[in-house]
């Protein structure tokens, strides 16, 4: 069958599944690959060990999937809110700030079973071929593969910018050996714009395109598992899991898509009260973030993010009451970081 049709159509169903941007190219990973050791070099990915594993199939999806000669790339919105609405949250103090991608049920699944469905009708229409889903998966450089697809280009901020919808979007990839036509490399718009370098509370984006992770709220709220430098706790606000204010900021975010999914509506709309979250147990942090991507956290970072929250806060009555009953957790890194925010409430 004509490749062209077949593209086509591969758009027609990936709307139909509610991914807006589809891309197809054969990417070129050498020089990505080159800025990714220099990176890690640094020591800027902190505790994320996996990245320096794999490198020849981050470098060569040929290898990561023997047989393919083209990536798919899409983007699926998430947003499910007005952007005005998600700002207000980070001035609330007694209330948890949650990154919005991660407020509905995991999108790790959602995303992979929609590439799968995907690819499936999409043989069922031109017949077998071969394929691999990946999204947030495996080592896939995910913004490189979908810049060199035309899908967007990399901001400042490091996440892909696409100029008709913004960042507020997920990415997946299809690994294939469909000889469809490639797309060509779309342009960069950040021009002189460095709000989100200017936004950052940690001052993490330390040059254009550069994250020092080990100062990123993203990175220390969800993958450190450790304590938090003192110094940069003050700078956390209310956030307790992952940090938008780079998208919030972003001029190209005006244009940024709602999507009608109902996997990826919040769950946060009420009773995201930082007492409240600070007396979870285990059993009940397992039970309320069932199917949530904040669940693989564990319990022990939740608590010591709240609690650094709670310190940024008011002192309220409820909230001391909800630091002192975890005085005595059974952690240690809960503990210290109990005593900063009690500490810091009595200033």
């Amino acid at each position: 069958m004509d490749p062209q049709s077949i593209k086509e159509q591969l758009v027609i169903l990936a709307q139909q599944l509610g991914f807006e941007g589809v891309r197809v190219g054969k990417p070129d990973l050498n020089i990505a690959s080159q800025r990714l050791k220099n990176w890690l070099e640094q020591g800027y990915h902190g505790d994320m060990q996996y990245l320096e594993k794999h490198s020849s199939l981050r470098k060569n999806p040929e290898e990561l999937y023997p047989g393919t000669i083209r990536v798919i790339s899409l983007y699926h919105p998430y947003l499910t809110a007005p952007i005005k609405d998600i700002e207000k949250e980070l001035s609330e103090p007694t209330q948890g700030y949650v990154s919005y991608y991660a407020r509905g049920r995991d999108y790790h699944k959602i995303l992979r079973q929609k590439l799968k469905t995907l690819s499936q009708a999409l043989s069922q229409w031109c017949g077998p071929f071969n394929y691999r889903v990946f999204t947030d998966s495996a080592p896939v450089m995910e913004v490189e593969i979908a810049q060199q697809s035309g899908l967007g280009w990399r901001g400042k901020n490091t996440l892909l910018i696409n100029r008709d919808a913004g960042s507020w979007f997920f990415l997946g990839e299809i690994f294939t050996d469909l000889p469809l036509e490639v797309d060509e490399l779309g342009s960069e718009h950040c021009g002189s714009c460095n709000a989100c370098l200017d936004i950052c509370p940690t001052k993490a984006i330390i040059a254009p395109y550069i994250l020092d992770a080990r100062r990123c709220i993203s990175y220390l709220t969800i993958e450190h598992s450790g304590s938090i430098a003192e110094e940069l706790r003050p700078h956390f606000g209310n956030r307790i899991y992952g940090c938008d204010d780079c998208q919030i900021v972003c001029p190209w975010n005006r244009f940024a898509k709602t999507t009608h999914e109902q996997d990826f509506v919040s769950r946060f709309s009420t009773n995201n009260s930082l007492a409240q979250f600070m007396l979870f147990d285990e059993q009940t942090f397992e039970r309320r973030f069932e199917g949530s991507a904040i669940r693989r956290i564990g319990i022990v970072r939740w608590l010591r993010n709240v609690a650094i929250a709670l310190g940024n806060g008011i002192r309220g009555e409820e909230e001391i009451l909800a630091l002192k009953k975890q005085l005595h957790h059974p952690s240690t890194i809960v503990r210290e970081h109990v005593n900063w925010a009690l500490k810091r409430l009595s200033e």
